[in-house]
């Protein structure tokens, strides 16, 4: 078996990048965190997640994330499955984060995307069904 265990994003400051997070996934945990030095370059860093996954943080990040109506080559979304897409979307909207866009209608899914405070477009995705074949668009 193989699964994703973490993905590691640079961002510009971790506790406006925790607030997204934490408002998205109230029982997630920051898991501990440090600093050190990458590249000759001193960072924080902060793992936030579970007992099973998680996302790291790493606060030197510079510049803009890439243009996400563009083509260039990066990160376009990462998603996550929620059994409550609603009440994410409450959460998310009580802290003041807006839906940037919503999902294709689908009769077996609904989804929104939202940007966190470094440019990644986060997904939420609630299924509809658990028939593979409807859920996945095995066409």
């Amino acid at each position: 078996m193989i699964h994703l265990e973490h993905v590691n994003l640079v961002v510009e400051d971790i506790p406006k990048t925790l607030h997204f997070y934490q408002t998205a996934f109230p029982h997630w945990q920051v898991r501990g965190g440090g600093k050190g030095i990458w590249h000759g370059k001193p960072r924080d860093w902060v793992h936030f997640g579970d007992d099973y996954q998680y996302l790291a943080f790493n606060n030197d990040g510079v510049g803009e994330n890439r243009d996400l109506t563009g083509h260039q080559i990066g990160l376009a979304h990462f998603a996550f499955v929620t059994d409550n897409l609603d009440a994410i979307i409450e959460r998310l909207d009580t802290a003041g984060y807006t839906i940037d866009k919503e999902g294709a209608e689908d009769d077996f899914r609904r989804n929104v995307y939202y940007i966190d405070p470094n440019g990644y477009e986060v997904e939420f995705v609630q299924y509809l069904s658990d028939i593979p074949s409807e859920r996945n668009r095995y066409d």
